[in-house]
C-alpha cells in the first residue's frame, strides 16, 4: 500500500465526519456521512481513523479529546484502521462512546441504531470478512474530484505496514457498480476521477475472468464517457500490467501521472521490507512511463530510517529520487507499528530517523524545483480546486485568479514556479 500524508478535515462546513489518511478513507467516510444523514443522526460525530503512523494515531486521539471538550453533547465514534487494530485502546478512552471497525462502518443500519441495538464495541474479524458492498457515494462536498473505490484490503505482508490488519485481504469490487458510481458522480458535475483502494494494482484476481486494472480501467472509460480526467492513488511497481502501461501511452484521459509505492531505493531493505520488487525495476517502470508518457509526473513513497538502515542504504534512497525522476515525493521517517514483523528489527535512533527523513525532503524539493521549472511555457489543463488554487494535468499546484469557478477546467499556459507551486501570472 502506497502511504500518504496524515490528514484531518471535515467533509464540509459542520460536517458530522473527520477523516485522516488517505483517499480511501475520504470515499468511505462521505458514505458514512449520507448514512448519518439518511438516518437523520446528528447527534454523532465520526472519527474515521488511520493506522499508518503512530503519528496518525496520536492525531486521532488529540481530536477525539478536542472534539469532547467542543462538542459535549454528541456521540463520539471511532471508526477506521486504527480502531480495527487497537479497539479495546479506543474502547477504553473516557471520550469515545463506540468503536466500530472497518467493516461494519460500512453498514447503513449501525448508523441508524448506534446507541440503541448495536453494542458499543463492533468490530468484526476483517481477514474473514466476505467483501463490503460499494458504499453509496454521488459527491464529495467542498472537493472538485470524485474518488472512486475499486477494491479493498491487502494480500501482501511488507514487514512495516499494519494495514492489512486493519483492512483484510484483497477484495475487488465489480466494475458495473463502480461505473454506475462513476456515472452517478459525473451527473453532480464531477469531470475528474481517482481510481482509490489499499492495493489497486492488485486489482481483478478475484473476480470472473481475472481482469487486471488496467483493462478493468480500459473498460471503465468506455462504459462512461463522461469521465473526462482519471488518475490512480497509488501504483505497485511490482503489479503494473501492460494494459495499464499502454493506458498511459494511448489514452489521453489517463492524465500523465503516476505515483509509485517505492518505499525505498536499496536492495537489501527492500529485501528486509518485503517488497516484491528492486531498486532496478523501480527504475525500470520510471523509465518506461516517461518514455511511454513524454511530460509524465512521478511521485513516490519513501520510508526513510528503516531497521538496520545503514548510511551507504539511505544514499542510495536518496540518490533513487533523482535517477527515477520523482517530482512528487511522499517522505516519513520509520514509525514502528506493534505487530508488524519490522516493529522486531533492531531500530534506528528518532533522531537518525528525523534527519534522514529531513535530507530526503530537501532532495525531494529539489527534484520538485526542477520539474516545475520545466513546465513554464508549457500549456496546461487546470482544474480549479478552490478560490485561486488549481492543479494541472501532472497534479502539479497552479496558483490562478480567485474569481475562477470550483470544478471548472481551464486551458492556460503556465509563466511561473516559485516556492514549489506554478503560476499563471510571471513573477
Amino acid at each position: 500500500m502506497g502511504i500518504r500524508p496524515v490528514t484531518a478535515e471535515t467533509e464540509s462546513a459542520g460536517s458530522n465526519v473527520l477523516n485522516f489518511g488517505c483517499r480511501l478513507n475520504a470515499y468511505e467516510g462521505e458514505a458514512i456521512r449520507a448514512a448519518l444523514d439518511a438516518a437523520n443522526r446528528n447527534d454523532i460525530i465520526v472519527v474515521n481513523t488511520c493506522a499508518v503512523t503512530a503519528e496518525a494515531e496520536k492525531q486521532a486521539r488529540q481530536t477525539i479529546r478536542r472534539l469532547r471538550r467542543e462538542r459535549p453533547g454528541l456521540r463520539i465514534v471511532v471508526t477506521g484502521c486504527a480502531a480495527q487494530v487497537n479497539a479495546a485502546a479506543f474502547a477504553a478512552m473516557p471520550e469515545v462512546d463506540h468503536v466500530v471497525g472497518n467493516r461494519e462502518k460500512l453498514d447503513p443500519r449501525l448508523w441508524q441504531n448506534v446507541g440503541s441495538t448495536w453494542p458499543r464495541i463492533a468490530v468484526g474479524d476483517i481477514q474473514t470478512a466476505p467483501p463490503a458492498a460499494l458504499p453509496a457515494v454521488s459527491h464529495f462536498p467542498g472537493r472538485p474530484r470524485a474518488f472512486l473505490e475499486i477494491q479493498q484490503g491487502c494480500d501482501h505482508r511488507c514487514t512495516f505496514c499494519i494495514i492489512p490488519y486493519g483492512r483484510g485481504p484483497s477484495r475487488s469490487l465489480p466494475l458495473g457498480a463502480v461505473a454506475e458510481q462513476a456515472r452517478s458522480m459525473a451527473a453532480r458535475g464531477y469531470r475528474e476521477f481517482v481510481l482509490t483502494g489499499v492495493d489497486i494494482t492488485s486489482y481483478g484476481h478475484d473476480l470472473p475472468g481475472r481482469p487486471t486494472l488496467g483493462q478493468a480501467t480500459r473498460r471503465l472509460l468506455a462504459l462512461v464517457p463522461e469521465i473526462e480526467r482519471l488518475r490512480f492513488s497509488s501504483l505497485d511497481p511490482a503489479e503494473i500490467d501492460d494494459d495499464l502501461f499502454r493506458l498511459y501511452a494511448e489514452e489521453p484521459r489517463v492524465m500523465p501521472h503516476a505515483h509509485l509505492s517505492l518505499q525505498a531505493g536499496d536492495d537489501l531493505i527492500l529485501k528486509r521490507m518485503k517488497r516484491r520488487h528492486s531498486s532496478r525495476q523501480a527504475l525500470e517502470v520510471a523509465s518506461r512511463l516517461r518514455v511511454l508518457r513524454p511530460g509524465i509526473a512521478l511521485g513516490a513513497d519513501l520510508i526513510a530510517g528503516f531497521p538496520t538502515e545503514s548510511e551507504d542504504a539511505f544514499i542510495r534512497s536518496r540518490d533513487l529520487i533523482g535517477e527515477a525522476g520523482l517530482a512528487f515525493v511522499h517522505v516519513f521517517p520509520y514509525s514502528p507499528r506493534p505487530g508488524t514483523p519490522a516493529a522486531r528489527m533492531p531500530q534506528l535512533a528518532v533522531e537518525v530517523r528525523r534527519a534522514r527523513a529531513a535530507a530526503l525532503r530537501q532532495q525531494a524539493a529539489c527534484a520538485l524545483d526542477s520539474f516545475l521549472a520545466g513546465r513554464i511555457g508549457q500549456p496546461a489543463s487546470i482544474l480549479v480546486e478552490q478560490p485561486g488554487l488549481g492543479r494541472d494535468e501532472t497534479y502539479a499546484p497552479v496558483m490562478m485568479p480567485a474569481d475562477l469557478e470550483k470544478g471548472a477546467i481551464i486551458a492556460a499556459t503556465i509563466r511561473a514556479a516559485r516556492d514549489g507551486k506554478l503560476w499563471l501570472e510571471a513573477a
